[in-house]
């Protein structure tokens, strides 16, 4: 029995196939992205999707997708499926799917007249490769296969048109084509594992419709190029393999390729091991450098985002060694003792104030997985942000004589909650923000704690009477003893913003805080009450006024909802840590459910892995990317703390 599968009834209603999504990526850069029956509702979806190296390495939809039509006594049945004007399609391939189940590869069972053919999707692991195999179950006679690619040759960010300047030329290669678009792109080999007939039929696809970007106010329609079609002839229990590929291959090895590859797979048939398996999509390995990919589709690797999915996604699989890789790379692209938030390699974004204190907390999690070099190996560069925030850096990020960090950039959001429309913040959170503080203590007590080990006289000199200072100002800055919780942030300007947000639960969970265990437990009280959903935590409390509990429209509308009552699962994290520190075993019923409960969304949005975020108001529909590095790296880490110090609660 597959652990994610799709009946014939499920799959043929659009309204329901159509909204759930499937993303696998090579570790190396590239990914292949659709929903479950083939039809792109998305510009960033595609087959063989690719980093170009010519074009500052960002990602390229080189395959768009492709028609399969089964030719069988003398009828033809076209099993793709694409979108166009009025909510028009065609092909309707979709109606011929009779199973579908994602256990290792997406695969999906189609039945034409009396043929039935499965067809399974990969892309190979560090190479620009997708391959599909068809196997043909069922077939009375010898019938024919028509596959007909559609290319793009395209930003991923953008969309093409019909135009004079593409290269609708191919070459041929062993079984089968090769074509490049534009100068500057690779060449798409395009091979199958027997000869199959080539005709050269070149022709633009004219307004195909991507319904999630019309959601989301951008462009929506484009122009798809085909160079022709291929056929081939095959009967009952063949196996052809198709190959789309930015290199020629050998053909006769594409077979055993195709089945080694899928061989070294785990298979998604428990939740932990769908979100074992989503974890290690996000790492990318390329030109020396190991990052964690923060979302997919659309994401690249923010420094934030790096530092606080790490943990969990170390968890999965590589360990200390993917710890490792990751952590030197983001400390050879660190400057000033900030780490890079967003931007390219040549064009770096230096705009958080969270990410180098987030960095300090990857160390203790690297620490408490084994990592007993911590210190010999971070230490300096841990020193060198604190030297930082001491001394002042950039975006007016600085240390004051009460021990606090205080950051006032105008016009900027700095802290994790940084959506911006029309260049104004949505929240702006200038001044003492709850969780920066509560970090900056976490971080000091920790490289305290690395120097009392290590014998560092100097550092114990320069910040050994910092902690008592920082939380005597901090409880005094912060701390509501009427209300019950932390002000959410203080400035000269305003004075105290008393917000109901999950950013005080940050300081309740973090190893070092400055809150007693009676302080912990009223600040999760109210977040209990008013934050904590069966998906995550909301970022406002929905008795604010400027609560949105809808997270949809055009960017500006999505963003002015995105931090002011939206639902994140990565917040999950600091709950149930905070959670299971005051409660303990009386508390890890609560946990469990939570955590667990987000099984139930492994059929939705992004297949088998967890969302970006949920809309605040129930059902908590999902949306944001299909798949977040931090969405499933902080429930790994909340299931690993789960079952090695609460597994007899179970």
């Amino acid at each position: 029995m597959s652990y994610i599968k799709f009946e014939k009834s499920q799959v043929v209603n659009l309204e329901f196939s159509l909204n759930r999504e499937i993303i696998r990526t090579n570790r190396a850069g590239s990914y292949s992205s659709t929903t479950i029956v083939g039809c792109n509702t998305r510009k960033y979806h595609g087959l063989l999707v690719c980093p170009v190296d010519a074009f500052g390495g960002d990602r390229h939809v080189l395959l768009s997708s492709i028609d399969v039509t089964v030719l069988n006594n003398e009828k033809s049945f076209n099993t793709g499926i694409r979108k166009y004007k009025g909510d028009y399609f065609n092909p309707k391939g979709h109606k011929y799917i009779e199973d579908y189940n994602a256990d290792r590869i997406p695969s999906r069972v189609y039945r034409v007249g009396g043929v039935m053919i499965r067809q399974e999707r990969l892309l190979v692991h560090y190479e620009e490769q997708f391959l599909l195999r068809f196997t043909i179950l069922e077939a009375p006679e010898p019938l024919k296969l028509q596959v007909r690619p559609f290319l793009a040759f395209r930003n991923i960010h953008q969309l093409t048109h019909a135009n004079l300047f593409a290269n609708t030329k191919v070459e041929a290669v062993e079984n089968g084509i090769r074509s490049r678009m534009y100068e500057g792109f690779p060449y798409l080999n395009l091979q199958f594992s027997q000869k199959p007939e080539f005709v050269h039929v070149p022709d633009w696809y004219l307004g195909v419709e991507y319904p999630e970007e019309q959601k989301r106010g951008y462009d929506y329609s484009e122009d798809l190029f085909t160079p022709g079609f291929f056929e081939l002839s095959a009967k009952e229990g063949d196996v052809i393999v198709f190959s789309a590929s930015t290199k020629e291959e050998k053909c006769s090895g594409l077979k055993s390729k195709f089945t080694k590859t899928v061989t070294g797979k785990i298979g998604r048939d428990s939740f932990a091991n769908c979100l074992r398996n989503a974890a290690q999509q996000f790492i990318e390995k390329r030109g020396g450098k190991t990052l964690i990919i923060a979302g997919y589709p659309w994401f690249g690797a923010w420094g934030r985002d790096t530092f606080i999915s790490l943990p969990g996604i170390a968890l999965a699989r590589h360990g200390l060694s993917l710890f490792r890789e990751v952590l030197d790379t983001q400390v050879e692209r660190m400057r000033n003792g900030l780490f890079p938030n967003m931007g390219d390699e040549s064009n770096p974004a230096f705009n958080s104030i969270d990410a180098p204190l987030w960095f300090f907390w990857a160390l203790q999690q690297y620490l408490k997985q084994g990592g007993e070099d911590v210190w010999e190996r971070y230490g300096a560069a841990a020193k060198a942000v604190l030297n930082a925030y001491r001394n002042g850096t950039g975006f007016n990020i600085h240390m004051r004589g009460n021990g606090l960090i205080y950051a006032d950039a105008p016009g900027k959001a700095l802290t994790w909650m940084d959506a911006v429309v029309h260049g104004v913040p949505v929240t702006p959170r200038g001044g003492y923000a709850v969780e920066i503080n509560a970090l900056w203590y976490n971080a000091v007590c920790f490289a305290l704690e690395m120097a009392a080990r290590f014998k560092d006289k100097q550092l114990i000199k320069e910040y050994g009477n910092l902690p008592e200072l920082i939380k005597e100002s901090f409880i005094d800055t912060f701390w509501n003893e009427k209300l019950g919780y932390l002000s959410d942030y203080v400035n000269d300007r305003e004075g105290k913003n008393n917000f109901v947000r999950p950013n005080m639960v940050i300081a309740v969970s973090l190893p070092h805080s400055m809150l007693t265990k009676e302080q912990m437990k009223r600040i999760l009280d109210v977040a209990d009450k008013e934050l904590v959903t069966i998906r995550g935590l909301r970022t406002l409390s929905p008795g604010n006024i400027y609560y949105k509990g809808i997270y949809k429209g055009n960017q500006a509308e999505r963003d002015s909802a995105y931090h002011q009552g939206t639902v994140w699962p990565w917040l999950y994290g600091p709950f149930c840590e905070g959670w299971l520190r005051v409660y303990g075993n009386q508390g890890v019923q609560k946990i469990r459910k939570l955590i667990y409960g987000l099984e139930a969304v492994m059929g939705e949005h992004g297949i088998s892995t967890l969302s970006e975020i949920h809309d605040g108001d129930p059902p908590h529909a999902p949306n944001g990317s299909i798949s977040q590095a931090w969405s499933v790296g902080e429930v790994l880490r909340i299931m690993d703390i789960l079952e090695k110090n609460y597994a007899n609660q179970y």
